[in-house]
């Protein structure tokens, strides 16, 4: 067991999931890029809250740099935390059906995809099994148990949410949603953890080619869940492998994604992690 105030090591893993499923097949640097925009996203937005990051290099096995973070141990809060600025996915399906997303009432008339008023905060729950289940603010409150810690959380994510999504805008990028962890130090400090603003947690469409009113191109796994959801496949355990095209198409989407964001080569981060084959 962990105390407080304890480092751990975060590994993120190549594997793929759609429909609950694990596939056989890797995508090749998959963990480096969620590692290094989730590096870039801590050093970008630490001014507005404290984030886990302890060092990429110091505490990091060789054979896991560029893909590993020394990080703080916190004391995670229980619930996801979701910000939407644009009318997508699961929340495009609630607002079809009710006019709402998580209790919150939206305008009338918007069309799938339209970028919201302002960006809404919409929880859910961290389900060990199934899927999260959609909760509105007084629920979260009270898996957190501190109104007032829940509305920090609150304004914090709507914070980080819009900065990153103007500073991926500028950058050729709709950040159209996304979902933060956080988690409370040893000394109750509310600190950011896990992934943050990547393409596993967030959904990132290209601005060129946007359109309202229909679906987007993302920057994560939809190319994985496409050709998934077409190959005759009944979406259930075991997933099968991916084929080398897919899996090519996959990684160059994501790599795409980190140096879109980040202004710089995939190399560069890399080099900085200290990846031996780099």
């Amino acid at each position: 067991m962990y105390g407080l105030g304890e480092q751990l090591l975060m590994v993120a893993s190549d594997r793929i999931s759609t429909y609950d499923a694990v596939h056989p097949t890797p995508i090749p640097d998959k963990g480096k890029v969620l590692t290094g925009l989730s590096v870039f996203w801590f050093e970008k937005t630490q001014q507005i809250v404290a984030n886990h990051l302890i060092s990429t290099t110091e505490g990091v096995p060789e054979e896991a740099r560029g893909r590993a973070l020394a990080v703080r141990k916190l004391r995670m809060l229980p619930v996801e935390c979701v910000v939407r600025g644009y009318i997508t996915g699961s929340g495009w399906k609630d607002y079809q059906a009710s006019g709402k997303v998580s209790g919150i009432e939206l305008p009338a008339g918007l069309s799938e995809s339209e970028q919201l008023p302002q960006p809404i905060f919409t929880p859910s729950t961290k389900a060990d099994v199934g899927h999260d289940e959609a909760i509105d603010f007084d629920r979260a409150a009270e898996l957190v148990g501190d109104r007032g810690l829940m509305q920090r959380v609150v304004d914090v994510s709507i914070e980080l949410y819009s900065f990153a999504a103007e500073h991926a805008r500028a950058n050729g990028v709709i950040l159209a949603d996304t979902k933060f962890e956080f988690g409370l130090d040893e000394h109750d400090e509310l600190v950011v953890g896990d992934e943050v603003l990547t393409p596993d947690s967030s959904r990132y469409w290209p601005v060129e080619g946007f359109a309202v009113g229909k679906g987007q191109p993302s920057f994560d796994k939809q190319y994985v869940r496409d050709w998934a959801s077409g190959s005759g496949w009944d979406k259930l355990p075991p997933a099968p492998a991916i084929p080398a095209e897919v899996v090519e198409g996959t990684r160059a989407r994501y790599v795409e994604a980190y140096e879109l964001i980040t202004g710089e080569p995939f190399s560069a981060w890399l080099e900085r992690a200290g990846v031996a084959d780099a």
